[in-house]
């Protein structure tokens, strides 16, 4: 009973995390599964997937109700993560592992440092980018009503082909190294399309669920997804992620950055480190 409670609560915090930031809930499980309570690795990131999922279940509903997520966008964009899971699932073993690490946890410290040089800019979810060609063809230009600010805020999307080649690596990394992909989801819409961070974490939650459900199948067959860990820990994420995209809208997105910026930056350090060797 005791460890079923245990579950829940991690399983409430990684579920709010994850729906706020759009980066699933698996930094924040694995280490707590693993560490503190002294559970296999393999168990672990079993109940991981599943904690994505229910992330993704939990929060898309609520953002899909307020319109906050881009519909258009997640499709497209799952296309290329998929392709790119699928080749690197293909290749494991064909690529260093380690320089793929330290390139991804650059790349992460690198959009830290981006996101703290947005912050510095004034009202920067009502700038208005270059229209982009690809964008309106796909009609991938949307918009929001903001809750922190009471705006309806139009956003135009750009650097499509930029963003759809970040999700192809990101995917790629992801097959190879069997990492999550939801950081690099938020950075490839918010830093190199230029959406607005609330639609980018909110899209971000519903792409993440699309990706999870294809590799939950490889981990229950596997033996590694554990139904008496997975179980308590999912009615806990779904509690969680329904709060975390209650709180989400509410958030002035300079609070939401503040809070994003050490995740992405401390996960960037530890991918980087790894990639050395390092664990931490």
């Amino acid at each position: 009973m005791e460890q079923m409670i245990m579950l829940m609560v991690t399983g409430l915090l990684g579920g709010i995390l994850g729906a706020v930031l759009g980066i699933g809930g698996g930094m924040i499980i694995t280490p707590i599964l693993t560490m503190l309570m002294g559970l296999p690795i393999q168990y672990a990131i079993g109940a991981s997937i599943v904690s994505v999922i229910a992330t993704s279940s939990g929060a898309t509903i609520a953002y899909l109700k307020d319109e906050m997520l881009n519909l258009r966008v997640a499709m497209f964009l799952e296309i290329a993560t998929t392709v790119g899971a699928v080749i690197g699932a293909v290749v494991t073993g064909l690529v260093d592992g380690k320089v793929l690490y330290v390139l991804f946890g650059a790349l992460l410290i690198f959009s830290a440092f981006n996101m703290i040089r947005k912050m510095r800019l004034k009202e920067p979810e009502e700038r208005q980018s270059k229209p982009d060609e690809i964008a309106t063809k796909l009609r991938l230009n949307s918009a929001y009503f903001d809750k922190a600010t009471g705006k309806e805020i139009n956003y135009t999307v750009t650097n499509v082909p930029g963003g759809f080649a970040m999700m192809f690596g990101a995917g790629i990394a992801s097959g190879l190294l069997g990492i999550g992909s939801g950081a690099f989801k938020v950075i490839a819409m918010d830093t190199i399309m230029h959406m607005p961070l609330k639609p980018s974490s909110a899209t971000s939650n519903l792409m993440m669920g699309v990706t999870a459900a294809a590799s939950a199948t490889v981990y229950y067959f596997g033996g590694q997804l554990q139904p008496q860990i997975a179980a308590p820990l999912a009615i806990g994420i779904l509690i969680g992620a329904t709060v975390g995209s209650r709180i989400m809208p509410m958030l002035p997105t300079k609070v939401l950055r503040l809070i994003f910026i050490p995740v992405i930056g401390y996960m960037g350090i530890q991918m980087a480190l790894k990639g050395f060797g390092v664990n931490i």
